[in-house]
């Protein structure tokens, strides 16, 4: 119902983890500056030792943590493509191609690099989630003494007081009061939840214009929204690292390749050939045999389809997500915010008295919600504002806790609360009665109305993908209705934090690729645990927005079908482009195994075959390789 409420306390955001607060961007940084240094110097003609000088200072600080991260694999019985990457970057700089050495060192730390930023930035965002809670709570002893205490300290049975505007601390029952609290944070549901005795409470969520007592039923970790961080940071840890092709056969490459070039020194020197020889032959077999044609073959069409998309207002947060994105084969929806605006919105007046327009009865209800601060008042307000309305002014105005607000305009006693269950409305809108002078006069319907792309979107996304799913927190008419105007037939309402993230690991355990989008705090679990997480930008939280893999800068669902095709376009290449630079390995390692291939050849055809895949998978940054739908 309409009451007044405060404006909710600006939580600060969580500390953010900045950009070279971490060594492995300091090195990163590092390692690039030297290695353009170095680049400088060459082209201008400076004295070989000077860029060399500059080259190997490079290999040292963006090439000694991957070197070291192999070093410790190794002691795992473990050989992975960094430790190669290094090995190949010091095999270049022993036959004197240093520049494609310090290169490939370059392109290794500025991946470790970003990958740790990314980590540390969504562990940010978990932290800062826990701070939704306040620090504090009012417990009511047993003698009616009021006791502030940590938040933390309460214990299951203490009895707590919550002040209109303040947030709730804990978890647990309306022992007496009422009033109307935001549950957003953990039900996604935009409008605010009418609370009495022995209604549930949760913590981090926000109270309206009432005073509650409450009972503590959960202990400060074990609150629904300690559970949602809970669930995001598990997600991260035990979320199966998906690797792109390169990755998922360096094992076997990496000992295969490091095999061959040790015996291809040493057999023939133990076979009397000379020292500088077998060195130069196992050094080019190296170079040749290094998988970088194949690791531009997957990352430049990744990389140029991220840049497509960020053009058309997605952000895809790496290529590993890109590649995931045309994958999938089942889309799970939130409702609130993402098939919705989001924000309550009047969708039905209807007037009771014979006396009244549909304008006149609009105008009364703003101007008696006028000086509320209630969602639903907001929402008749800004109704009337879009009518152009003019509106009297109310005197007298008081909100009522749990029963709507009164005042008075042009003279007459106005008073707005909900409307008894004999008043039907559509299903998932609330229903409010407007008296005038003790006398029904109209009723007003207030919702949270579809997007209006988000049918199409709806559409083009099964053509795709098949039949979504709706996953939802609210009611299930309210989550029905929806459904049936976007086109979704399978609908879970209902659903906590938890009980998403259940819903997204039973379709993954049926063999689904799932892709959920979402917006809220309530959807965090169900992001990370997802195939891929994509989240609305426009109102998302934090939180949700650090742990989604892509993000709709522009809150437009068509962007959904246009990336998931486009991420398709771009697998397609990269299938291509492996094809090619596989071609090229195999035809200059044979080159060099049974015959004999000289140096400059290897490198000009290691580094053309490099710069052909490169070239293929920048077609994907042309405007025509994004197909909205």
């Amino acid at each position: 119902m309409v009451t007044s409420a405060p404006a909710a306390p600006r939580l600060a955001p969580p500390a953010r983890t900045r950009l070279f607060a971490l060594p492995e961007m300091r090195w990163a940084a590092a390692a690039l500056g030297l290695f353009l240094a170095g680049l400088a110097l060459q082209l201008a003609g400076a004295p070989e030792w000077s860029w060399w000088a500059l080259y190997l200072a490079c290999y040292a600080t963006g090439g000694w943590e991957p070197g070291l991260a192999g070093l410790q694999a190794l002691r795992e019985k473990t050989l992975d493509v960094d430790l190669l990457m290094v090995l190949a970057a010091i095999g270049a700089a022993a036959i004197g191609e240093i520049t494609d050495g310090a290169l490939l060192i370059v392109i290794f730390a500025t991946s470790g690099a970003l990958e740790a930023l990314a980590t540390a930035r969504t562990e940010d965002s978990v932290r800062g989630l826990l701070s939704l809670a306040p620090e504090t709570a009012t417990v009511v002893t047993a003698g009616g003494v009021e006791q502030v205490r940590p938040a933390a300290k309460l214990e299951i049975g203490d009895e707590v007081l919550i002040r209109p505007g303040e947030r709730i601390p804990a978890d647990g029952t309306v022992l007496s009061g009422s009033s109307d609290v935001d549950q957003a944070t953990i039900t996604g549901e935009p409008l605010p939840v009418d609370v009495t005795t022995g209604s549930e409470v949760f913590a981090g969520t926000l109270n309206g214009t009432g005073s509650l007592r409450v009972w503590v039923g959960r202990r400060a970790e074990d609150s629904v929204v300690a559970r949602i961080a809970a669930l995001v940071e598990q997600a991260g840890q035990t979320k199966a690292r998906t690797q792109l092709f390169i990755e998922k056969v360096e094992q076997r490459y990496s000992i295969g390749m490091v095999i061959a070039t040790v015996a291809l020194f040493a057999i023939p020197l133990l076979l009397g050939s000379d020292l500088r020889e077998s060195l130069l032959r196992a050094m080019t077999f190296m170079i040749v045999a290094s998988p970088c044609a194949v690791v531009l073959a997957t990352m430049p069409p990744l990389l140029a389809a991220i840049a497509n998309a960020g053009r058309h207002g997605v952000l895809v947060k790496s290529a590993v997500v890109m590649e995931h994105l045309g994958t999938t084969t089942k889309v799970a929806f939130d409702k609130t915010g993402t098939l919705t605006r989001g924000t309550p919105e009047v969708a039905e007046v209807r007037v009771l008295d014979p006396a009244f327009s549909r304008e006149d009865l609009l105008r009364l209800a703003a101007a008696a919600e006028r000086p509320s601060e209630h969602p639903l008042a907001t929402a008749v307000v800004r109704a009337a504002e879009r009518a152009e309305l003019t509106l009297p002014p109310a005197e007298g105005f008081a909100a009522l806790p749990g029963r709507g607000v009164t005042a008075r305009v042009d003279g007459h006693h106005v008073e707005i609360g909900a409307a008894p269950e004999d008043f039907e409305v559509a299903a998932g809108s609330t229903a409010v009665l407007v008296r005038r002078d003790g006398e029904p006069v109209g009723l007003l319907a207030i919702t949270d109305r579809p997007r209006p792309e988000a049918a199409e979107a709806v559409a083009a996304t099964r053509a795709l993908t098949g039949d979504p799913v709706l996953l939802t927190g609210d009611s299930a008419a309210g989550a029905s209705e929806i459904a049936a105007h976007v086109g979704i037939t399978d609908v879970r309402a209902g659903l906590l934090p938890e009980r998403k993230l259940d819903e997204v690991e039973a379709m993954r355990s049926a063999g689904h690729r799932v892709a959920f989008v979402g917006d809220g705090i309530n959807d965090a679990p169900a992001l990370a645990t997802a195939h891929a997480g994509v989240a609305m930008g426009g109102a998302a939280s934090d939180l949700t927005l650090r742990t989604a893999d892509a993000i709709i800068v522009r809150d437009d669902l068509h962007a959904l079908p246009a990336v998931i095709e486009l991420s398709r376009r771009a697998r397609r290449v990269v299938t291509a482009n492996l094809v090619i630079a596989g071609t090229f390995i195999a035809v200059l390692v044979t080159w060099d195994l049974v015959g004999h291939l000289p140096l400059p050849l290897g490198v000009a055809g290691h580094e053309g075959s490099t710069i052909l895949v490169a070239l293929n998978g920048l077609r994907l940054l042309h405007p025509r390789a994004w197909k909205a739908s």
